[in-house]
């Protein structure tokens, strides 16, 4: 007797892929992580817009090594692998496809949903919904695939102090249908932010105007178009930063 195909409440990998409008569903009821799948299908050819998804992560990750709990049915933990032809996406990606995500799950939110850079989602200022993580592998000076990692919680993990999840009686089918073309949406992009999109992630930025320590002293203010976090320092003066992590003063950062 074979192996039952893997189910995602109800629905088999074909008739999600029917759903979403993507090429093709990798679904499992448990792997470690679906960036690791997502990077095995990709060195063995599989096309722009494969979909990984897993009901359960046993080695989920997120920013910086950091472990993401993946239970059962209790959120979505997915990957999409995205081919993209210019490599300045990358610079920005994280903060396109956080913007998209917030935008399409706010209806599911009956707070404010924003974004925090560089790749966290929040439900209000304080508790953490979700995280982005971009994994690229590289031919030479281009991309040759990228695989947009996304955890969501659907019902806040059990024992973790400052999550959030969506509003109680969300299917987690319904946040897929309104998350990947979303995702897609924002992959498909060129080049860096453009003036309409630094404005935007204004708009969600659940930062702007609050102290902060790292990654340095002083009051975050947004981003530029390459997507680095402006800190308007103690010093009085404005500093870009590409890397590290923004830890705003006072905060207790949530997660899952």
């Amino acid at each position: 007797m074979g192996v039952p195909e893997a189910t995602y409440d109800g629905y088999g990998a074909a008739e999600l892929r029917d759903l979403l409008g993507v090429p093709r569903v990798a679904l499992y009821d448990e792997v470690g992580s679906t960036l690791d799948v997502a990077h095995e299908l990709a060195a063995g050819g599989a096309e722009a817009g494969t979909l990984v998804l897993a009901d359960r992560q046993t080695a989920g990750r997120g920013r910086g090594g950091k472990s993401w709990s993946s239970p059962s049915g209790a959120g979505v933990w997915m990957t999409l692998l995205e081919r993209p032809s210019d490599p300045r996406v990358l610079d920005v990606l994280s903060l396109r496809v956080g913007m998209r995500a917030a935008e399409a799950l706010d209806p599911f939110s009956d707070e404010w949903l924003g974004v925090k850079w560089p790749n966290d989602l929040y439900i209000g200022q304080r508790r953490k919904l979700g995280g982005i993580l971009i994994e690229a592998r590289w031919h030479g000076d281009r991309p040759a695939w990228v695989a947009v990692g996304i955890g969501v919680n659907v019902v806040p993990p059990a024992g973790v102090e400052h999550a959030a999840g969506l509003r109680a009686g969300t299917a987690r089918v319904e946040v897929l249908a309104a998350l990947v073309p979303a995702v897609r949406r924002a992959a498909a992009m060129r080049g860096h932010l453009d003036k309409f999109e630094v404005w935007e992630f204004g708009n969600w930025d659940v930062a702007s105007g609050e102290r902060c320590i790292s990654p340095a002293r002083g009051v975050a203010r947004g981003v530029n178009r390459a997507g680095e976090l402006q800190v308007w320092t103690d010093d009085d003066c404005v500093t870009s930063h590409r890397h590290g992590s923004l830890i705003l003063d006072e905060w207790t950062e949530g997660g899952a």
